[in-house]
């Protein structure tokens, strides 16, 4: 369920020239017949930093259900265009489990250990020997920042970036998809003419058995961005995965909160 709900908020190169801000999105997720979860995504942008929030708790008959809250946060820095991951921790609960994870750096962005925890147990820590050509791979969330200072400094999504996430190496594809037009609903004011984009998990022909390579380039989630017409800053006001073992899933930004 932990790679879901990254996948699920995932949708939402650095520059000299970005300039501090924070955009925090909160969102209402419909899955299937259930209207499932609500979620806050903040990103908290400057010339040198990056932090990455999401909160998330299921809600309604989804949530009688399937109980489930979690919060994951990822900082790091931004050094010559590189990003560079400086911590991500996770805390998540769900009917039977309580779990904690927190990933450990060194100065070069690369995971040297991670300690997890559930249930209160005893603090379980865990080496992590990188693969040989991870040279330039970085975290699921960092790609998440990468992503966000691209289409605001460039307006285009196309990229293809590699991930380790401490135990697999895969590649997250982006593509731009066209114009399309958003209309308001009653889950969601936003509208006009938004650029679509799309993105799946290429395992690289490893074959990892993970909810996450079921985002498929025949099955991927697509994107809408809009731009605020007050600050002119980009913002994504909804996310579809056409197909799910449950149905569609559908993600609207309900409300934003820009601060520059």
């Amino acid at each position: 369920m932990k790679k879901f709900i990254l996948c699920l908020l995932f949708f939402l190169f650095s520059t000299n020239q970005t300039q501090a801000y924070q955009i925090i999105h909160n969102a209402t997720a419909f899955l299937g017949p259930f209207n499932a979860s609500d979620a806050s995504f903040k990103y908290d942008i400057t010339p040198q930093s990056y932090l990455i929030q999401t909160n998330i708790k299921t809600n309604n008959v989804f949530g009688a259900l399937y109980p489930f809250a979690a919060e994951y946060k990822t900082t790091g820095n931004i050094n010559h265009n590189k990003f560079i991951t400086t911590s991500y921790k996770s805390n998540s609960k769900s009917r039977f489990n309580t779990r904690s994870k927190e990933m450990f750096y060194d100065n070069n962005g690369k995971p040297i250990y991670r300690m997890s925890n559930k249930n209160s147990s005893n603090q379980k820590k865990v080496e992590i020997l990188p693969p040989p050509d991870n040279i330039h791979t970085t975290d699921l969330q960092t790609v998440l920042a990468e992503m966000i200072v691209q289409y605001t400094n460039m307006n285009f999504c196309k990229a293809r970036l590699h991930v380790f996430d401490g135990k697999k190496n895969f590649d997250i594809v982006f593509n731009d998809e066209g114009k399309e037009t958003l209309s308001p609903n009653e889950y969601s004011p936003y509208e006009g003419t938004a650029a679509k984009c799309s993105f799946y998990a290429d395992d690289l022909g490893q074959n990892h058995d993970d909810l996450i390579f079921q985002i498929t380039p025949d099955n991927p989630f697509y994107v809408w961005i809009l731009k605020d017409k007050k600050s002119n800053r980009p913002f994504i006001a909804k996310l579809e995965k056409p197909s799910t073992i449950l149905g569609k899933l559908t993600v609207y930004t309900q409300n934003i909160e820009i601060k520059d």
